[in-house]
């Protein structure tokens, strides 16, 4: 039997990852947890992964895809009164070993200006800030 807590993501999961990303401040009203969810599970080269140390509770997530090009990860959360227990680091471990397992040659990521926790630990797992600008356009109908 295996000790690790970082697994796929089950349906059964979905309304503890829900409220673990409204709690973490995730979710914006423009993007529906749902969908997100289902695309990234229908997509072969994403997975949504989770942390789950006792069965049946969710205390972390991480959302990670590859493109072809770069990989990405959104909704990485770990439970605010678990955190420093190394949650984030788990779920990111297994999201660059996933990217690296398809041959992705880099991994990048968006993290809100203000958000200065998430800034600081992505630092000290030795992601850089690039020299880039994030444009965006809507394709159907968001805000």
């Amino acid at each position: 039997m295996s000790t690790d807590p970082v697994r796929p993501y089950r349906p059964a999961d979905r309304d503890q990852v829900v409220a673990l990303w409204q709690a973490c401040d995730l979710t914006r009203p423009w993007n529906d947890p749902d969908a997100d969810i289902g695309r990234a599970l229908e997509t072969p080269t994403s997975t949504l992964l989770v942390h789950a140390a006792e069965p049946g509770r969710v205390t972390g997530t991480l959302m990670v895809g590859y493109d072809g090009h770069r990989g990405w990860m959104y909704y990485l959360a770990s439970d605010p009164a678990a955190r420093g227990g190394g949650i984030a680091r788990a779920l990111v471990q297994r999201a660059e070993e996933f990217l690296r397992a398809q041959g992705c040659p880099k991994v990048e990521l968006m993290v809100r200006g203000t958000n200065a926790a998430a800034l600081g630990f992505y630092d000290r797992l030795g992601y850089e800030a690039q020299d880039v600008v994030v444009r965006a356009k809507w394709l159907s109908g968001g805000t």
